[in-house]
């Protein structure tokens, strides 16, 4: 029962549409505007840093909150902290990318990934913020820097690990779903890279 409940609540919270919200909150809606992604990105570059910024942030708190909510309700066991973790971690990126309410037409999920990683594998995911950045303001590239960052996580986590008993190998499975799923969300922008119509972030 209890992974039912973790399942449900963790896609539910996944699933609150913050890009909508700030599109709303403007006067416009977001998914009409842009790339018409809910995300972080298209928020920033339709509204500007104040609604990015706080859709960003607001997609982030959702990963880290339905993976540490579901952390605590498993008590002190580490193999069921681990599972009910990592159903959460699954289950709230999966919501943010297929929200019900708008059609399973969400995000990216590279936020919510973020968030989720950093509530339960807090080193592999600021590598992999750090890689982010760096690959970010090399190229001005938004998907470049998120492709890159999400497939390095699953080779922090190798590197970071204590011996593949059970709960870290189910850790690594999470890294590797989550860099396959943000790579198959950015395959357009993959698409575009190569025809070299992908639109860069300016400096200013």
């Amino acid at each position: 029962m209890i992974y039912a409940v973790t399942i449900l609540v963790s896609y539910l919270i996944g699933s609150i549409p913050f890009g909508v919200f700030a599109g709303g909150i403007a006067g416009i809606d977001i998914r009409q505007h842009g790339s018409g992604n809910i995300g972080a990105t298209n928020v920033l570059r339709i509204l500007g840093k104040k609604y990015g910024i706080a859709v960003f942030l607001a997609d982030a708190l959702k990963g880290l909150i339905a993976v540490r909510l579901a952390v605590w309700v498993a008590g002190s066991d580490p193999f069921h902290r681990n599972l009910l973790g990592i159903l959460a971690a699954i289950f709230v990126i999966i919501g943010h990318s297929f929200p019900v309410w708008l059609r399973f037409r969400g995000g990216k999920g590279v936020a919510t990934s973020g968030g989720a990683c950093f509530g339960l594998l807090p080193v592999p995911a600021l590598i992999a913020g750090i890689v982010w950045i760096a690959v970010f303001f090399a190229c001005r590239y938004v998907s470049v820097a998120s492709i890159v960052a999400t497939s390095a996580l699953p080779l922090t986590v190798w590197i970071f690990s204590d011996g593949w008993n059970s709960p870290n190998y189910l850790v690594f499975v999470l890294s590797v779903f989550i860099a396959l799923l943000v790579i198959w969300r950015h395959r357009e922008n993959v698409v575009r890279l190569a025809r070299g119509t992908e639109p860069r972030f300016n400096r200013k």
